[in-house]
């Protein structure tokens, strides 16, 4: 109805740039890769495209191509025999989505990632050039974890969890969680899902602990987890069933259709959303009550004055934690100076510090424009 539309049309009015993540159910029929449902899918999606959208997908299914190709079972494969169904599964799978947006004049083009390329700050810039340099040339990417390499140290682990790293890596305005269900209930014995969740709270999350139910929420806490990350980065998340018809761009046109999650209020901008979701903790500073309260309270940079000491072992332009003299972690950021230079400058001023580093010093520890709170409430 006009007015249900009204609610969700103003927040879809402004995206431009959509992920789509599409789950292995989503693409096979009895174990089996389905080119009647890539197919589909890539139609929907084309008709954005042609429409001046960006849409990059998310998809799953190399291992159960790799699977179907070669007859085998998954549910009886080692890990590495999984990652060779995944080599073999890459290329048929690439094929047929190649195939599927070959009807509609579109190229794709592959791109394989692991956690590991979100830690660091240079891939992490990496990625976001290469997808943007795809979209400018009209190419509709298709991101999927290297299961070929990926072991659980560098796994990301899940395509929602990798679809909310790759969203907020290129600034999409909107992630569709394509799945099995038809959205995010809150009651298992709702009759609907709910429409919108206008923020993610403690009661959303409890209502993911059952497990497996009729609406399946087996997979809702990784869904919820994405939703996380994407809204406290200011973007839009849809939970939405994939066999509804032309579900991608219905869910794009504002209609009522699975589940929204609005951005939140406050929300985390470009580096800082790195800090806070993808950087690796190296270290820890610790720093007095005086510091606590200029970072905190007075939105400042910290000082090596303020500094008591160091934890771990990490290089400038490593990631670390900034604690309070309790052992209370507060903050986390990017350090100008070295676990080893810490030590040297700690609690010194400015003056003195320039004295023992010449031209090359930083008045600042760590910048506050690379730094963020965190437990602050």
């Amino acid at each position: 109805s006009g007015a249900e539309l009204m609610l969700r049309k103003p927040y879809f009015s402004k995206v431009r740039r959509i992920v789509v993540k599409i789950g292995s159910s989503s693409l096979t029929e009895n174990g089996v890769l389905s080119a009647k449902k890539i197919s589909s899918f890539a139609s929907d999606i084309s008709f954005l495209v042609k429409k001046k959208y960006e849409v990059i997908i998310v998809s799953s299914g190399a291992i159960s191509a790799g699977a179907g190709l070669l007859g085998l079972k998954r549910e009886k494969m080692s890990i590495p025999q999984k990652q060779g169904m995944a080599a073999v599964g890459q290329t048929v799978l690439m094929k047929e989505y190649s195939k599927a947006f070959e009807k509609f004049s579109i190229s794709v083009g592959q791109i394989l990632l692991t956690e590991e390329d979100f830690k660091s700050r240079v891939r992490y810039i990496n990625i976001r050039n290469t997808v943007n340099e795809l979209l400018k040339l009209g190419v509709v990417p298709i991101v999927n974890e290297n299961d070929t390499v990926a072991v659980n140290e560098i796994k990301v682990g899940d395509n929602d969890t990798l679809s909310a790293y790759v969203t907020n890596t290129i600034d999409a305005d909107l992630l569709i969680l394509l799945t099995d269900i038809d959205g995010f209930y809150y009651n298992l014995s709702d009759e609907k899902c709910a429409d919108i969740v206008e923020k993610i709270d403690s009661r959303v999350f409890s209502a993911a602990k059952g497990s497996g139910s009729v609406h399946g929420t087996g997979g809702m806490q990784t869904k919820l987890k994405a939703a996380d990350m994407v809204t406290k980065s200011g973007k839009l998340l849809s939970i939405a069933k994939a066999d509804e018809k032309s579900v991608i761009s219905r869910v794009v046109l504002g209609e009522k259709i699975g589940t929204v999650f609005l951005p939140s209020e406050k929300y985390i901008h470009g580096k800082k959303r790195w800090i806070s979701f993808n950087m690796q903790v190296k270290g820890k500073i610790i720093v007095d009550e005086g510091a606590r309260k200029a970072l905190v309270g007075a939105n400042k940079s910290l000082l090596p004055g303020g500094v008591v000491g160091s934890t771990g072992k990490f290089s400038s332009g490593d990631g670390i934690e900034i604690s309070d003299l309790n052992g209370v972690v507060f903050a986390k950021g990017i350090t100008n100076y070295s676990s080893a230079e810490i030590e040297v400058i700690k609690g010194k001023k400015s003056i003195e510090i320039k004295k023992a580093f010449g031209e090359s010093y930083y008045e600042e520890l760590v910048h506050r424009d690379n730094m963020i709170l965190i437990n602050q409430g």
